[in-house]
């Protein structure tokens, strides 16, 4: 595909498919979506729905997040709607917030500003507007699949990248040259293998020969935006993503010596799976799992073997191996403590069902609810029933409450013997 920008030094004009061409139904859009879309209308703005809901839909797959983009100015929207907030600050974006804490994006239309368009550093000029038209909108985006337009006023879809052409043909691509784009924001590589596994889509030849060129500079991008990422992949179907990271050496790259160990043992990285397979599919029943247990699960393989020693400090060893293991997504601290905590009652979960002997001081920790989902998902491979816990196992393996611990019997004290002959006067 031609470099987005030099495309849009010609008219580009999209392909429009209007009904019955596509499948998408108002029916099926957030009606929070829709109530910003038709009021933008009203207010004589141009308003689409866009992104992931688009694809989803078209696909026949329930859409998750509803995204709105249009042609006004995030001041503009602020005026009018009084349930909207200014967020960000290189690109500013709007969240209008609905009853249930429901909120709808709003995004305006952007372009991919040219690095000649920049002024220098010490120049007096504005920065040029980042703001543009629908097409450049599409052009600046990552992969063509996602770039498409609803028009729920005309019920069209608009495409002007091509993005119908690859649903059909089920390839993820990326708009403009891949080694360029990567070499822009090396964190496409990671979202072009993201999309491809969870629709189960091919990638493109030419970005699939540039995305090993480009994986190492993946390290490079910041710990907070990869941590980001990586939250993305936790939140819904989380295996076919990892798989594909591995498969691309990617994995190195964002947990460090972890990631390099799930890539070279492939027993290791198999349990890993083992254990996302169940996880993915408690998210699909509708179990909460938290961030936190999301993160023990990814780590548990690796940390297994640091559990195989009693009475070390665990808490220490975690700390150390993390440290050790350099890990580039910047994990906070306070969720760092959390599923390491996980981590560590999990383990002792495990070895109680060994031998017998458990700490029940754990259960008055806020996190052993957690831990016990975690570690029926890890053993059991689903999450546990409502009556269920790891108290119902552990009385199962050992009825009787396992080994009575041996108490040391004190020697009773003699009395010291009284003076021979009494005592005296």
């Amino acid at each position: 595909m031609d470099d987005p920008i030099g495309t849009l030094n010609r008219p580009v004009s999209p392909v429009v498919l209007t009904r019955p061409g596509h499948s998408i139904s108002r029916q099926d859009i957030d009606p929070n979506a829709l109530k910003v879309v038709f009021r933008l209308h009203r207010l004589g703005f141009t308003a689409y729905i866009t992104g992931g809901a688009v694809r989803d839909l078209l696909l026949g797959r329930p859409a998750k997040d509803f995204d709105v983009v249009t042609n006004a100015r995030p001041g503009q929207i602020k005026k009018r709607f009084g349930n909207a907030y200014v967020i960000g600050r290189r690109f500013r974006l709007v969240h209008v917030h609905f009853s249930g804490g429901k909120a709808i994006e709003v995004a305006t239309f952007r372009r991919a500003v040219d690095r000649l368009e920049e002024p220098a550093p010490d120049s007096e000029n504005p920065p040029p507007s980042p703001y543009g038209t629908p097409e450049e909108d599409a052009f600046r985006r990552d992969i063509t699949i996602n770039a498409l337009f609803y028009d729920v006023i005309n019920d069209a879809v608009l495409d002007y990248v091509g993005g119908l052409e690859d649903l059909a043909s089920k390839t993820v691509r990326v708009v403009g040259d891949p080694a360029e784009r990567f070499t822009e924001d090396p964190v496409r590589v990671w979202r072009v293998l993201r999309h491809a596994a969870r629709l189960e889509f091919a990638v493109e030849e030419e970005a699939g020969r540039e995305i090993p060129v480009h994986a190492h500079l993946i390290a490079a991008c910041s710990g907070a935006r990869l941590y980001e990422e990586l939250n993305k992949d936790l939140a819904y179907e989380t295996k076919p993503v990892m798989e594909a990271l591995r498969k691309f050496g990617i994995l190195r790259h964002i947990l460090g010596g972890t990631g390099e160990k799930y890539e070279t043992d492939a027993g290791l990285f198999s349990e890993l799976s083992s254990i996302l397979e169940a996880v993915d599919r408690a998210k699909l029943e509708g179990v909460p799992l938290s961030l936190a247990e999301m993160y023990a699960a990814i780590f548990w393989p690796w940390a297994r073997p640091l559990f195989e020693d009693s009475g070390v400090d665990f808490q220490k060893i975690l700390n150390d191996a993390f440290r050790d293991a350099r890990i580039q997504v910047n994990v906070p601290r306070s969720l760092r403590a959390d599923f390491n905590q996980i981590l560590i009652i999990v383990a002792a979960m495990e070895r109680a069902l060994h031998t017998g002997k458990m700490r029940w001081s754990l259960m008055r920790r806020p996190l052993f609810n957690g831990a016990t989902r975690l570690h029926f998902l890890i053993f059991k491979s689903r999450p546990p029933a409502r009556d269920e816990s790891f108290e119902s196992l552990f009385r199962q393996a050992f009825p009787s409450g396992g080994p009575e611990r041996r108490r040391r019997r004190r020697r009773r004290k003699r009395p010291p013997p009284e003076p021979a002959g009494g005592a005296s006067t």
